[in-house]
C-alpha cells in the first residue's frame, strides 16, 4: 500500500509539475494540513510542502521522524507510518522555519463532492434551526476548498480545517455533514470531511482534460470547448488590439464586452474543475468520497455511462490509494408527474449511474427516488440522503450488518402473456408504500408503445406484471420517469431502485456535446 500511494502522489506531482514558481525561504505545507485537520487511520500518510531548493525538512508526528529535502522546484514530500484512531496531537514541520500544526485527530476522512445537491447547506436544509442548534462534535472536522475554475494546475487553496460546532456547521454540506455525523456516532472515531462541491458542474469539468482526449468518444464535446475558447481568445484579442489604439491615438477606449470569463473559468469547461478543486487535495489521505451530480449531465446520459466511471478511475489513479470506496446518490425525482409513459433523460441518467456499480469496484448507489421535490431540483430534507449513503460505508467499509443496497432488477420470465420480474437486495421482501398494490410499472410489446402495468407481489423476490393491452409483453420498466409515481420498497425502507428490461436506444442515445 505504502508504494501504491507514493507512486499515487508522484502521479499527481506529475500532472503539476508546474506548480512550484519562484523558491520559497520558509517551510510551507498547503491548506489541506491545519491546524483542527484528520488524519486518515490505518493508512501510510503523505505530508507534502515546499521549501528552499536542496533544505533539509523535518517532519515529526505521533513518535515519528521523517527527513528529507526541498527538491530543485522547491517541493517534498513524506511518508509517514500509519496511525491509529484517536488525538489530539501535533505535528512539526520544520525547515529554517517551524510549522506546527495543534488538535490533530486521526479518524477517517471522506471527501464530500458533486454540484448542488452535494454543494446544499445544513442552514438551508430541514429543521436547519434544531440541527445547527445540535451540531456539538468537536471530534467532527470540516473543510471547504473554494470553486476556482481554471485550466492551470492547482497547488494550494484558501482555506483551513473547523471544529464541527453549531458557529460554523451551518454553510457546510448538509448531506456531507449528515454523512460524516452518522459515521461519527456509529463507529466513535474522528471524522474528517472535506466539501469540494460547486453547483451547477458538469462531470466532465471534474476529469483531468488529457483523460477525455485520449478516448474519441469525447471528441465532439471537446471540439465545442475548443471552438468556444478560440472565440474567447479572439475577443480578448481583438479587445486588447483596439484598447492599446485608442490609447494610442488618445480617444476613449472601447467599451468592455461581455465578459467571457464566466464561461472559460466556469464549472463545465473540461478539467477545470479538477484542475482548480480537486488537484490541490489529492494525495491527502482519505477512506473513500461521496458524491451527488448528474443533473447537469442528464442531457448527455449515455455518455455519463463512460464518463462517470472515467472520472472515478482517474481520481484513484492520481490518488493512489486503489480502488477506495466511491458512493454516489441517483438523482430524485423532479419536475412535473406525466400522466402517461414515455422517455425520460433523467431516467437515462439514472440509468447510467447505476449501471457504473457493475462497471467499476467497490462502488454503491444511494437510491433517493421518493425523496425528491416536483417544483425544486434542490430537496430539502437531506438527512435521509445522507444516511442512505451512510449505510454503503457502514456495511461496506466498516463491518456495521446492516442492510444497504437498495433492491436491484435482476431477471425478467414471461409466461401467459405476464412477466415476473426477480430482483436482488430485497432484504425484508417487498413493501410497499400508502396502498397495497405495487405502482410504478409499464408494459410495451414489439412496438414499443408504453402503458401502465397491474403489478402483483409473488414472491419475496418475485413480482409479476401484465395489462390487458399488452398480449406479448417485451419490456417493463419501473419509476421510469423524471418524476415517476412510485410506491416499492424493501422491508427495511430502501426504495426500489428504477429499470428497465430493454435496450432500446433512449433520448440521449446520441448526445454528445
Amino acid at each position: 500500500m505504502r508504494n501504491l500511494r507514493a507512486a499515487g502522489l508522484a502521479a499527481a506531482v506529475a500532472v503539476v509539475g508546474g506548480w512550484a514558481g519562484p523558491a520559497r525561504a520558509d517551510v510551507k505545507l498547503p491548506a489541506i494540513f491545519g491546524d483542527h485537520m484528520v488524519l486518515q487511520r490505518s493508512l501510510p500518510l503523505n505530508v507534502w510542502g515546499w521549501a528552499e531548493p536542496g533544505e533539509d525538512v523535518t517532519v515529526k508526528f505521533h513518535g515519528q521522524t521523517r527527513t528529507t529535502k526541498g527538491g530543485g522546484d522547491g517541493k517534498w514530500s513524506v511518508v509517514l507510518e500509519p496511525v491509529a484512531a484517536g488525538g489530539p496531537f501535533e505535528m512539526v514541520v520544520s525547515g529554517k522555519n517551524t510549522v506546527t500544526f495543534n488538535d490533530v485527530l486521526v479518524g477517517e476522512v471522506w471527501v464530500c463532492s458533486g454540484q448542488s445537491n452535494m454543494q446544499w447547506s445544513v442552514a438551508g436544509s430541514t429543521d436547519a434551526d434544531l440541527e445547527i442548534a445540535a451540531a456539538k462534535f468537536p471530534n467532527i472536522r470540516l473543510i471547504s476548498v473554494p470553486q476556482v475554475g481554471t485550466q492551470e494546475p492547482q497547488k494550494d487553496f484558501k482555506g483551513q480545517w473547523k471544529v464541527c460546532s453549531p458557529e460554523t456547521v451551518g454553510p457546510f454540506s448538509a448531506v456531507g455533514y449528515f454523512f460524516g455525523r452518522q459515521l461519527y456516532e456509529t463507529l466513535g472515531v474522528p471524522v474528517g470531511l472535506i466539501n469540494d462541491a460547486w453547483g451547477g458542474s458538469a462531470c466532465e469539468a471534474w476529469v483531468p482534460r488529457e483523460k477525455l482526449a485520449a478516448d474519441p468518444k469525447y471528441k465532439d464535446l471537446l471540439a465545442s470547448w475548443e471552438e468556444r475558447e478560440k472565440g474567447y481568445e479572439a475577443a480578448k484579442k481583438a479587445y486588447e488590439d483596439a484598447k492599446a489604439q485608442a490609447k494610442a491615438e488618445g480617444k476613449p477606449g472601447p467599451k468592455p464586452q461581455d465578459d467571457p470569463d464566466g464561461l472559460m473559468k466556469g464549472n463545465h469547461r473540461p478539467g477545470n474543475i479538477f484542475n482548480g478543486v480537486l488537484l490541490p487535495t489529492i494525495g491527502y489521505g482519505i477512506k473513500g468520497a461521496i458524491w451527488y451530480q448528474g443533473e447537469s449531465n442528464a442531457g448527455r446520459a449515455y455518455q455519463y455511462r463512460d464518463l462517470f466511471p472515467l472520472m472515478i478511475q482517474a481520481w484513484r489513479e492520481l490518488w493512489g490509494q486503489g480502488n477506495f470506496p466511491f458512493y454516489w446518490v441517483q438523482l430524485a425525482d423532479f419536475l412535473p408527474e406525466k400522466p402517461e409513459p414515455g422517455d425520460s433523460s433523467w431516467a437515462e441518467l439514472r440509468e447510467a449511474q447505476t449501471m457504473t456499480i457493475r462497471r467499476l469496484p467497490n462502488t454503491g448507489e444511494a437510491v433517493i427516488i421518493d425523496l425528491g421535490e416536483a417544483k425544486d431540483i434542490h430537496p430539502k430534507n437531506k438527512l435521509d440522503v445522507a444516511q442512505r449513503l451512510a449505510r454503503w460505508a457502514l456495511a461496506r467499509d466498516y463491518g456495521v450488518n446492516i442492510p444497504y443496497q437498495s433492491p436491484t432488477y435482476k431477471a425478467m420470465e414471461k409466461h401467459d402473456g405476464k412477466v415476473v420480474l426477480t430482483f436482488d437486495h430485497v432484504a425484508g421482501g417487498f413493501a410497499p408504500f400508502d396502498v397495497a398494490e405495487p405502482r410504478g410499472f409499464a408494459i410495451a410489446g414489439a412496438d414499443k408503445k408504453f402503458v401502465w402495468a397491474q403489478a402483483k407481489i409473488v414472491g419475496p423476490d418475485k413480482i409479476e406484471v401484465w395489462s390487458d393491452k399488452v398480449s406479448q409483453p417485451e419490456s417493463v420498466r419501473y419509476a421510469w420517469a423524471d418524476n415517476p409515481v412510485c410506491n416499492l420498497y424493501s422491508g427495511v425502507g430502501l426504495p426500489l431502485t428504477p429499470f428497465r428490461t430493454d435496450d432500446w436506444p433512449g433520448v440521449t442515445a446520441n448526445a454528445t456535446r
